[in-house]
């Protein structure tokens, strides 16, 4: 696991549906990749947030990949929580090669933005939420 950049304050709804995106894509990644390295990667830029979960498993067929599994609301899931958020969500996979989920979060999108210079200190004291 690896974190690039200054951390930053999420949105607390946002925080949530990339904590849920990043959980489904390891869960995936240990229960059908069969893989021996499992890579996390968060990246605080200036002007987004990306988060990326890449395996060097057995891949995900092409059927799969567009469609889900029946049943199965893993991939489906991600993508609707992207979807919502306003993210892009890209998952690269060939059968053999392993798997990489990259999802990226516009800067407007993901941090809570700070109004004045002692924001910060209210946010931390009230648990996240806006004072303001």
């Amino acid at each position: 696991m690896a974190v690039l950049g200054t951390p930053r304050i999420l949105d607390p709804a946002v925080g949530d549906d990339v904590r849920r995106i990043g959980l489904e894509a390891l869960t995936n990644a240990f229960r059908h990749a069969a893989a021996e390295n499992i890579e996390v990667e968060i990246t605080y830029e200036k002007s987004k947030l990306r988060l990326t979960v890449r395996d060097d498993g057995i891949g995900i067929d092409d059927e799969t990949l567009h469609s889900g599994r029946s049943g199965h609301w893993g991939l489906s899931g991600m993508r609707e929580r992207a979807r919502k958020l306003g993210a892009q969500l890209a998952i690269w996979s060939n059968t053999g090669a392993g798997t990489e989920i990259d999802l990226t979060i516009p800067m407007r999108i993901a941090y809570v933005r700070l109004r004045s210079r002692w924001s910060w200190f209210r946010m931390a004291r009230s648990g996240g939420r806006s004072l303001e």
